[in-house]
Order: structure tokens, then sequence, then C-alpha cells
């Protein structure tokens, strides 16, 4: 098979063994959406400071619980089970890239399963919405990458859960301030394409970082 397929088909093993744990979408986002409800019982019943601080606060907790969603997967692939996929002669760049494929469509519906529980909550100014359908994809795909090297990097850790969000989170910052400020130039009627820009840059400095570092990580673990 071509590296390509064999990523799909990694990533649709990836897929078909989530949607049996149900770790992801019935114990992560659940968690996730109790976060969201958190702030408005610390803020109170003032309506314009939750309003403005909705869409920061719904993807912090996207960035956050996003990268527990990354880190789930070798949690529960075997060692010999990667074991099969060297011999098999499956590339560590493609283990990565169907990894991170997995990941992706795992935080789309991430997002897409909180975001009516933001609205809900903190009531947003939503002009300017349709912007928000190129930073779903674009967080997810950042956050993917980024969420399936660290958990390579972390495979075999006792405190890898931990590990992991300390790896992610500092270098996904451009990608929170990136969704963030698309969303607050679509209130203000500003372009929101510099932060578009920003975030994509960010997503494939994080793949060619990967691609780079995938042969390194297989000699670690």
């Amino acid at each position: 098979m071509s590296p390509l397929t064999q990523a799909l088909t990694l990533a649709r093993k990836d897929l078909r063994t989530e949607l049996r744990a149900g770790e992801a979408l019935l114990v992560t986002a659940p968690f996730g959406a109790v976060a969201l409800l958190l702030a408005p019982l610390a803020v109170g019943v003032d309506t314009p400071l939750l309003r403005a601080l909705g869409p920061a606060l719904y993807w912090l907790v996207v960035l956050l619980f996003g990268v527990m969603v990354t880190m789930r997967a070798s949690a529960v692939e075997p060692p010999a089970q990667r074991t099969v996929l060297r011999l098999s002669g499956v590339g560590p760049r493609v283990r990565l890239a169907g990894r991170a494929l997995a990941n992706g469509v795992l935080l789309l519906g991430f997002q897409l399963v909180l975001a009516p529980v933001a609205v809900l909550l903190y009531d947003p100014n939503l002009i300017g919405w349709p912007w928000l359908a190129p930073v779903f994809v674009l967080v997810a795909a950042g956050l993917a990458v980024l969420g399936a090297l660290a958990d390579a990097l972390a495979v075999g850790l006792a405190g890898r859960t931990t590990l992991g969000p300390l790896l992610v989170a500092p270098v996904a910052v451009p990608l929170l301030i990136g969704a963030t400020s698309v969303v607050q130039a679509g209130h203000h009627g500003r372009s929101p394409w510099p932060w578009l820009v920003l975030m994509l840059t960010v997503d494939l400095v994080a793949a060619l970082l990967a691609a780079w570092c995938a042969r390194y990580l297989e000699d670690l673990t």
C-alpha cells in the first residue's frame, strides 16, 4: 500500500478503537462541558462579562482538554501492536500521520460537541461566525499534530498524561491567540486573515517538525 493508504488505514483503526472505548467524546467532552459551566458560576450573573469572556474560555477548554483527547491513543495501544507495525514495514512518519489524522477527526468532534454548550452558557456575539469554520479546522489540525508528536515522545512513561499537556500547551499558545483574535476581528468588522495565516503557519511548522522528528522518536521507543 502507498504511505497515504497506510496512514488512512491506521487512522481508521484508531477511530474504531476510540468508538469502542468512547473515551474522547463520552468522558473527556463532559469534563470539558463542566469546565465551561464552572466559569459562569464563578463570575455570577454579569452577562456582558460572560459574553466577552465566553469565546476565550471556550478555546482555552478546547486547548487543555483537546490535548487529553490526543494522548489517549498510546494508552490503549499495546507495545506488541507497535512492534507488529514496525515489522510490517509501516514507517514512523506514516504511523505518526495516521495518529494525527485520527486525532484531527476526534478534535473536530470534540469542538462541535462543546460549541453548543458554550453558546448556551455564554450567549456570545455570533457576528462573523462563518469564520469559525476554518478556525475549527486549523485548531484541530495543529493540536492533532502536536498531540501525536507528544504522544509518541511520551510512550512508555509513567507520567505521560501529565507530560503531554505540559509539552503541547506552551507550543499551542499561538493557536489559542489566533482563534480568539479571529472571533474578535469578526465582532469589530476587521479582517481575520492575519490570524488565520498565523494559525496555518503554526500547523505547517508542527507538521514539518513531526515529519523530521518521527524517525528519531522511533529510536527512542
